[in-house]
């Protein structure tokens, strides 16, 4: 696969992103994960993990429709979207656990998504093991807020400590699947884990 398509594909999602009003290419993803796995239900509860720019909740709003509702939390600020409500805060932070329960109250959420990322060092190693840090504390994330037979999406860098937290997922769910998006780039080790049916 050569870098000039890579590139031109990037600009196809990029572009298309731009065309239909999201705000990053990265909605292409939860779509296309929410078509092979159809995680999100019409009136869920959601809870989107390092949402900015917003490109994920955008799309889960459009699918729990107007009695579902989302929530949506990032290190950085998140222009508003009808209907989706954003909180300020480090998902590795204890207090942003009690910032999302002010939010919710006594709701259970249907889905926990992380799209969260770490900030690339360029350290391949340092890189793969933030990234399942930061899964485990999405996972952490789900024990709390997440119901009985609810779903769990989060993304994880390719790696020597990614079966090792599958395993950990399969301890909590029912099926964990792994799957690659067409609209993440060929060149990208980033793959999406998918868990479903929480068993509290």
């Amino acid at each position: 696969m050569t870098r000039w398509y890579q590139e031109k594909k990037k600009e196809h999602f990029y572009k298309k992103a731009k065309k239909e009003g999201y705000r990053a290419r990265s909605a292409y993803k939860i779509k296309e994960i929410q078509k092979k796995f159809n995680i999100v239900k019409k009136n869920d509860v959601v809870l989107d993990l390092g949402c900015a720019p917003g490109g994920w909740s955008q799309v889960a709003k459009e699918l729990v429709g107007n009695k579902g509702q989302v929530v949506g939390i990032d290190i950085l600020s998140v222009k508003p979207i009808d209907d989706v409500f954003f909180i300020k805060g480090d998902m590795t932070e204890e207090k942003s656990i009690e910032k999302i329960k002010k939010v919710l109250g006594k709701k259970n959420v249907d889905v926990v998504l992380s799209d969260m990322s770490p900030d690339i060092s360029g350290n391949y190693d340092m890189d793969q093991a933030r990234s399942i840090y930061l899964c485990e504390k999405a996972l952490e994330t789900s024990k709390v807020f997440l119901k009985k037979e609810g779903s769990f999406v989060c993304k994880a860098f390719e790696g020597k400590d990614i079966d090792s937290f599958i395993k950990i997922l399969k301890k909590n769910f029912r099926t964990v699947k792994r799957f690659s998006p067409k609209s993440s780039r060929k060149s990208s080790s980033e793959i999406y884990i998918i868990g479903r049916g929480f068993q509290k």
